[in-house]
């Protein structure tokens, strides 16, 4: 049975994997700006077809991007309350690495002050 931090892990990793490649950010930067077909999220990528349709399908396991289909008219679009998963997730450890790098901060600036009492 998988308990629910491990069901959360895998949307994550599927949010992230999703999110990992250029051409479907471009894609989800497109329908940002509201619904749009098939055909208008590929037409500025330098991809074919079939590649388009490929990296629709990851961007719909992650819950990325809804389709609907209205005969041949494939229309598609975002629900931003799913990158909130990934914003809260990036919120968690955000005040870990900023202390930590005050802490680099503050090693560098203590050098720094050594090197200049030389």
């Amino acid at each position: 049975m998988v308990n629910k931090s491990e069901e959360e892990t895998g949307r994550l990793d599927l949010l992230f994997r999703a999110l990992g490649d250029r051409n479907r950010r471009r894609m989800l930067e497109r329908l940002a700006q509201g619904p749009a077909t098939v055909g208008e999220l590929g037409a500025p990528l330098d991809i074919s077809k079939p590649a388009v349709t490929k990296h629709l399908k990851v961007l719909e396991r992650a819950g990325l991007l809804e389709r609907r289909v209205e005969g041949r008219i494939h229309r598609c679009r975002t629900d931003p309350r799913v990158i909130e998963r990934a914003r809260e997730w990036i919120d968690r450890y955000r005040a870990f690495w900023e202390h930590q790098l005050d802490g680099v901060a503050a090693i560098l600036e203590r050098d720094d002050d050594r090197e200049e009492r030389r």
